[in-house]
Order: structure tokens, then C-alpha cells, then sequence
């Protein structure tokens, strides 16, 4: 299963965002709020087509996708009825890893993907080890037995009390299980993220 390995916090200080998530990116972009190499301090005008690459790159490191998994939701997003755009960003979403991370039980996407991979999870009673997997409404995920008292799982539920709970997941913290109440909504996923960007794109 394909997966990004490289550095990561160089990643962020190019697209200029903490895709990763992580306290080393968050800092970094304190310290050095510029791309990296020896020209990153330069202001270079930057073309429609490297905005547009940019948010695309965004967008795909953020929920651990490669290119061309990525070209395919997309494809999929534009025969859907509706805006492409937040059609994409509704897939994405509606992935199993990124509801693991919506819940809480991982503090990180790249920690939830993990936990799926490695057989954690039970999806409707059947444990799954595919972190793309497309939840629907009406679907039911818990933490197997014998990773009840996981401590990385835990670590996450206490540091974690102040993100903002995905209205769409019923989440019990305490039997560390979660019920899919509906389909996510644009509003669901970053507002940071200028999908219209991508869809722009992907359309030439």
C-alpha cells in the first residue's frame, strides 16, 4: 500500500501549511514561514497553475493520498451529481482512516491510517485493514478487544477533548465505537481548503 515516507516538515514549509499535522510542522512554519533551499527567503511571483498545484498538493498530503488515487476520486467527485468540488472534499472525508481521526481515537491521519493497517478496527463486526474504505450512514466502527486498552488510543482521547466533534459520527469515547449518522458536508472538512482551486486544475 502506497504511502508518502519522505520529509515531511519540508513538505509543509513549501505548500505553506502544517499538512501533517504535527507540532514539528506547526513550529517550523513559525521559525521559517518561507519554502525551503537556498531561494525559499526570495518572493517569486507565483503562476495561476502553481497556485492551483499547490492547493492540489495541499490537499492530497494532508489526507495521505497519492497521485493517482487522488486523480481518481476526483474523476469520481465529477460524475457525481453536484459541485465537483465539494464532492471531492466529501469522499475524502468519508474515508475510513479520516473518520477514525473525525472521532478522535488518532491524533494525526497518518496515526489513524496506521491503526486501520494494522487490523485495530472492525467495521460492522468484520475487522478491516484497507483505510480508504467509503463509510456510509448506517455504518458501525469499534476498537476490537484486544486494542481497548491501547495507550496511543487513549493519549489521544485525553489530549484531544478540545477538537471540534464531527456532527455527522456519533462517537462513545468510553465503549471507543462510533456510528455513521450521515454523509459528511462541505463544511465538514477544512475551511482552509480552496477546492475550487483543484477542480480549476484538473478542468484544463
Amino acid at each position: 500500500m502506497a504511502r508518502y515516507t519522505g520529509p515531511r516538515v519540508r513538505v509543509s514549509r513549501r505548500i505553506g501549511f502544517n499538512v501533517f499535522e504535527n507540532k514539528k510542522g506547526d513550529k517550523a512554519l513559525q521559525d521559517r514561514p518561507y519554502p525551503p533551499g537556498e531561494n525559499g527567503r526570495k518572493r517569486l511571483r507565483e503562476t495561476d497553475y502553481g497556485t492551483q498545484l499547490k492547493e492540489k498538493q495541499k490537499v492530497r498530503y494532508m489526507y495521505g493520498i497519492m497521485e493517482k488515487q487522488f486523480r481518481n476520486y476526483y474523476k469520481t467527485a465529477s460524475r457525481m451529481a453536484g459541485i465537483t468540488g465539494e464532492n471531492l472534499l466529501i469522499l475524502l472525508e468519508s474515508r475510513l482512516d479520516n473518520v477514525i481521526y473525525r472521532s478522535g481515537f488518532a491524533s494525526s491521519r497518518p496515526q489513524s491510517r496506521q491503526l486501520v493497517s494494522h487490523r485495530h478496527f472492525k467495521l460492522n463486526g468484520k475487522l478491516v485493514d484497507i483505510p480508504s474504505i467509503q463509510v456510509k450512514p448506517g455504518d458501525k466502527i469499534e476498537l476490537k478487544e484486544s486494542s481497548q486498552n491501547m495507550i496511543s488510543i487513549q493519549h489521544s482521547i485525553d489530549t484531544g477533548q478540545d477538537r471540534e466533534e464531527a456532527n455527522w459520527l456519533n462517537v462513545d469515547k468510553n465503549k471507543k465505537n462510533i456510528e455513521v449518522l450521515s454523509q459528511p458536508l462541505r463544511n465538514d472538512a477544512s475551511q482552509e481548503i480552496e477546492e475550487q482551486l483543484i477542480v480549476e486544475l484538473y478542468s484544463k
